[in-house]
């Protein structure tokens, strides 16, 4: 079986570590903060980018572009590589197609070679839990077709819930009205907002203060869950700089569903610039989403 890479985007905001120790390519999306342009997070810390947009901040991203992908197929097929890449939900981005035009290119030239893209439906975390799941197949010894079908068959099982701090990162992004963020923000109203089945990021629910809305991400697990618990043998929480409340989201999923393996993510700036800091959310496999 000839050897293959698992690449993805850094939407995925999969840890530094764990993409090097599983040698997972990343096509890395820019962002413009204060004038300047920043590729990844590698020249600005994250906490200090959610800092900034803490005082007033308004980033900008950029998708990934079918020329930048290309170039970076490109390298890993000149050292006898297939792909595989999980790509940010098309609903939300062009880099998906940006990175199917690519892959059309290259099979002119590279006729004999594989690029399998898939496109996640997913966003942050949910993206990089199906990251994992490769990885985990491939350490399997599945192959890369075998991989990818499993991805096709069980992405609308990943369960994408969010909570957010500030409703007016959503405004922005035209996620909620601006009577709804202005009123949510004078009386405190904390949304619950998903990955739905065409991988848009849909307001479900609202609460009324922080405490019940990380509560609420607890009963979605609970209620989506069902059977497929053993599906989970991880699960994924994120934030937006706020980590102390990740770990109590952590600490009570552990102790409600009795699952020890949780890898607390933080929310990267091309996912934050849009959510905004203090946002958490949960990652698992459930019955839907």
């Amino acid at each position: 079986m000839k050897k293959f890479i698992i690449t993805t985007d850094t939407t995925s905001d999969l840890s530094k570590e764990y993409t090097e120790q599983n040698n997972i390519g990343l096509l890395v999306m820019s962002f413009q903060m204060d004038g300047k342009e920043y590729v990844g997070d590698e020249n600005l810390d994250i906490k200090d980018f959610y800092d900034k947009m803490r005082s007033g901040s308004m980033p900008t991203t950029a998708q990934v572009n079918p020329e930048q992908a290309r170039i970076q197929f490109e390298k890993y097929l000149k050292e006898g590589y297939d792909i595989l890449h999980i790509s940010f939900s098309s609903a939300l981005s062009g880099s998906y197609n940006s990175t199917r035009i690519a892959a059309m290119e290259l099979a002119e030239t590279y006729a004999d070679d594989k690029i399998i893209v898939v496109d996640s439906l997913s966003v942050s975390s949910g993206e990089g839990l199906l990251v994992y799941k490769a990885v985990e197949l491939k350490k399997q010894g599945k192959s890369i077709e075998e991989i990818a079908n499993w991805i096709e068959e069980n992405k609308l099982n990943v369960c994408q819930y969010f909570t957010v701090d500030d409703l007016n990162h959503l405004y922005r992004g035209g996620r909620v009205s601006k009577t709804t963020a202005i009123l949510g923000t004078v009386i405190g109203v904390k949304p619950i907002i998903h990955v739905n089945n065409e991988g848009k990021l849909i307001p479900i629910s609202k609460t009324r203060g922080r405490k019940q809305s990380l509560g609420k991400l607890l009963d979605n697990m609970e209620k989506l869950m069902g059977s497929y618990k053993e599906e989970n043998d991880v699960i994924f929480v994120s934030h937006g700089d706020a980590e102390k409340e990740a770990k109590s989201v952590a600490d009570k999923i552990r102790e409600r569903f009795k699952i020890d393996s949780i890898v607390i993510n933080n929310i990267g700036p091309i996912i934050g610039t849009h959510s905004g800091p203090g946002t958490v959310a949960v990652f698992f496999m459930g019955e839907n989403r």
